[in-house]
């Protein structure tokens, strides 16, 4: 008998009764590896059909730029930062501003802006 106690040299349990074998042992990589792949196969989606036709879009309401972007911003409160609200506030006011003139612009640029009169839709 071995220094290991299952009669075998290098303790792997080759040659060793199959109540000392150790049925339990987790399977080889190769063996979890083909286990997984084979679970791939099986649960294989359709694939979608990328170019497959859809249904029309209603046309973009006109957007209507806002007069004062920061009121949403005021309406929340002050800044939750101790001892740096008000350069806090500012910045904060500076990225909305920003934000709201870049989709004004945007809208321009694809001729969505309502106009600044009346309820009439944009000229075509």
């Amino acid at each position: 008998m071995s220094a290991d106690g299952n009669g075998t040299a290098n303790g792997n349990g080759k040659g060793a009764p199959k109540d000392q074998q150790g049925g339990d042992r987790p399977s080889t990589g190769n063996q979890r590896r083909r286990q997984q792949n084979r679970r791939r196969r099986q649960q294989k989606q359709k694939p979608v059909r990328l170019w497959r036709p859809v249904p029309q879009l209603p046309d973009p309401t006109p957007v209507v730029p806002a007069t004062d972007p920061t009121v949403v911003l005021r309406s929340l409160g002050d800044v939750p930062l101790q001892g740096q609200v008000a350069v806090a506030e500012h910045y904060v006011a500076a990225v909305v501003e920003r934000a709201a003139a870049l989709a004004t612009a945007l809208a321009a640029s694809a001729d969505l802006l309502a106009n600044p009169g009346g309820d009439e839709e944009p000229d075509q």
